[in-house]
């Protein structure tokens, strides 16, 4: 038994080991350094030195983020769509749907990607507090609330904030998450605060570390909701609350990636430095080295010579890389197509599209059911009915080839067997032209500039 509001639930434990290998992934080269010899291994005999000059010069590949990066610009893209249902209150909170300035597709976005590369995300719907001492008291009615300006916002809860939960029969009855405040120092600087937010139905309560007193109550209050108002989003749920990443697979490959590729690096500086050898000499003979200077020695046996490195293990390792990056590809990294990737036919593009394809249109769908549930807290916040429903108009098409289709299209509209406009819709959702592109707009674009030059 603990008081310890910030204890981890064990399935929090579980799901920090995942984070400890893809957070870092998504974080890049800074982050992989820092993760130091967890993700890169310290060799038996290497001194701290040695391994603190390795570790400082290796980079990483970025496949696993800029495939998290791609995939969510598949399902973003366009715009997410309100639908019909949705109140008009609601529309308005729309533009602005975190007080942070973010509309609901840039929250969406973030909230997505972060689900994907992590496993699950959590997005908190609250309540601004409106018991200020310059506002009105007695604040009930929905004018009384549009008066003073207050209204349900949404709030990004990353994995990593993550303590821990109570269900009882599937339902939340507590939810805990690691949040940071800042108070300002002075006129210029500030300091951040850590301290435990404790959600339960109808209630909230703020824990801070007071030192060697503990965790104690800092402030807690009511809401007028009879649930928790949190929304998980998973990609690969493996129980109440609980996630592991889809791509963890194609994670593992990018760390090894990361180590082989410091090998590489290792042995390049190696073999690019040639030893000199020398044999012969008096011990201690003073040799100078270098251009414009003469080695002279009545030893007639003795010789100087270069040591150098016969290549075959950089060969190897080039060949190693290159394997892992097929690999990573396969796994789900699509940014890294190889050039010289083999036709396929109409029957393999289909399978692979319902093999690669379908998980992520899967996830876009949950992301929809997810948002609604966010558009309901808010709804349930100012006493609306119904909250409504979002649409992601994603692009799910499998098109792995494009430097094959794109002039297979082009060709097509110009023997007259594909509309111009068809050709510039699927131009664009293979991301060559801009999402926010129209065919109106252009058709008169191009009225306007009038002939080409050699065109009648």
């Amino acid at each position: 038994m603990t008081d310890d509001p910030s204890v981890l639930h064990p399935a929090v434990v579980k799901m920090r080991e995942y984070l400890s290998i893809v957070g870092p992934l998504l974080g890049g080269t800074l982050a992989m350094r820092e993760a130091g010899e967890a993700l890169l291994p310290r060799w038996p005999a290497e001194d701290a030195e040695a391994y603190k000059c390795r570790l400082e010069t290796s980079t990483l590949l970025p496949a696993y983020s800029e495939t998290v990066s791609n995939m969510g610009s598949r399902v973003f893209a366009e715009p997410i769509q309100l639908g019909d249902d949705v109140p008009a209150r609601l529309m308005e909170y729309w533009q602005d749907i975190d007080q942070q300035g973010n509309d609901g597709t840039v929250f969406g976005r973030v909230w997505f990607e972060d689900a994907l590369g992590k496993a699950i995300s959590f997005a908190y719907v609250d309540f601004q507090n409106i018991a200020q001492p310059d506002q009105p008291e007695g604040v009930v009615t929905a004018a009384d609330l549009i008066a003073v300006n207050a209204r349900p916002y949404a709030i990004h809860v990353r994995p990593e904030q993550l303590l821990g939960w109570k269900e009882d029969g599937g339902q939340l009855t507590q939810f805990r998450f690691m949040e940071m405040v800042s108070e300002e120092q002075g006129a210029f600087a500030e300091r951040h605060i850590e301290q435990v937010r404790v959600l339960e139905p109808g209630y909230w309560a703020v824990y801070r570390n007071n030192g060697k007193d503990g965790w104690a109550l800092y402030a807690d209050g009511v809401t007028s909701l009879g649930y928790i108002p949190i929304v998980p989003l998973y990609t690969k749920r493996t129980g109440f609350m609980s996630a592991k990443p889809p791509l963890l697979e194609l994670a593992h490959l990018n760390v090894k990636h990361w180590q082989s590729q410091s090998d590489q690096d290792t042995i390049l500086h190696y073999a690019r430095v040639p030893i000199l050898f020398g044999a012969g000499f008096e011990k201690d003979a003073e040799i100078e080295v270098g251009g414009g200077r003469l080695v002279r020695n009545d030893n007639a046996e003795s010789k100087l010579s270069f040591v150098e490195h016969t290549g075959k293990a950089i060969e190897a390792g080039r060949v190693s890389l290159k394997d892992l990056l097929e690999e990573m590809r396969i796994a789900g990294a699509k940014l890294l197509r190889v050039e010289n990737a083999s036709p396929k036919t109409a029957e393999q593009a289909k399978e692979d599209a319902a093999i690669e394809m379908s998980p992520l249109q899967m996830m876009a769908t949950q992301f929809e059911d997810a948002y609604a549930q966010v558009l309901q807290i808010m709804a349930d916040y100012i006493g609306e009915a119904e909250g409504g429903h979002v649409q992601a108009n994603g692009n799910f098409a499998a098109d792995y080839v494009p430097e094959t289709t794109l002039p297979l299209l082009l060709n097509m509209a110009s023997q007259g067997r594909l509309s111009d406009e068809t050709l510039f819709s699927e131009y664009k959702r293979r991301g060559v032209l801009a999402s926010e592109l129209d065919w109106e707009t252009e058709q008169q674009r191009i009225s306007d500039q009038g002939p080409r030059l050699g065109t009648l």
